[in-house]
């Protein structure tokens, strides 16, 4: 089990009659992924510039694709890339991958799409130790959880968080999503005023 299947199935169980963004949640897996590469001796963190390690493989089939994806050549890439890059698409890629797993299960005669939000996590000891990280809040995935919008704030002992790596990673996660809102922002008020151009306004 790794930090962004926790993730995953904890955007699942706490909110799922509001569905987080998925671009939010996205940029959260691609961060809880390098969390899980470094776990996993995949790269370390090296300043802001992600160096990857002999490539070794992890069981997990999402993280090893994430692993053969790690720029090798100097300058290397750095967290935030990393995250933009990878993360395009990761949060339906993973929902995709714990119905495959039979992580998830689908309510008994529906046939809507994953993306709907209609997916359940099934009673699994892999559900169970998600909750429990989540429940202890856990400094890691509680951060990037409120990234994504699945809780409202941090909790309040990831201040205790002093790991370098960790601060930078999850700072390139917080400050990948600001950017997100703000490219939004940005599109809907350019939205609204060709719209008014033409209704003459």
């Amino acid at each position: 089990m790794t930090t962004a299947q926790d993730l995953a199935i904890v955007a699942l169980v706490v909110a799922p009659d509001k569905p987080v963004e998925q671009g939010e949640l996205s940029l959260a897996l691609a961060g809880a992924e390098v969390f899980d590469l470094i776990e996993a001796r995949a790269l370390v963190v090296a300043d802001d510039r992600m160096v990857p390690n002999a490539q070794a493989p992890t069981g997990d089939r999402l993280l090893d694709e994430a692993a053969s994806t790690l720029v090798r050549q100097e300058p290397y890439e750095s967290v935030e890339d990393w995250l933009w890059r990878r993360g395009r698409g990761l949060s339906s890629a993973y929902i995709d991958d714990l119905e495959r797993i039979g992580l998830t299960t689908r309510p008994r005669g529906l046939r809507i799409p994953l993306r709907a939000g209609r997916t359940e996590p099934a009673d699994s000891q892999t559900r169970r130790r998600a909750e429990e990280r989540w429940a202890a809040g856990e400094p890691v995935l509680a951060t990037l959880a409120a990234a994504a919008g699945i809780a409202d704030e941090p909790a309040e002992d990831t201040e205790a968080l002093t790991d370098d790596v960790a601060a930078t990673v999850l700072a390139a996660v917080g400050d990948a999503v600001m950017e997100l809102e703000a490219v939004r922002q940005r599109k809907a008020i350019e939205d609204a005023a060709f719209d008014n151009v033409w209704r003459g306004f």
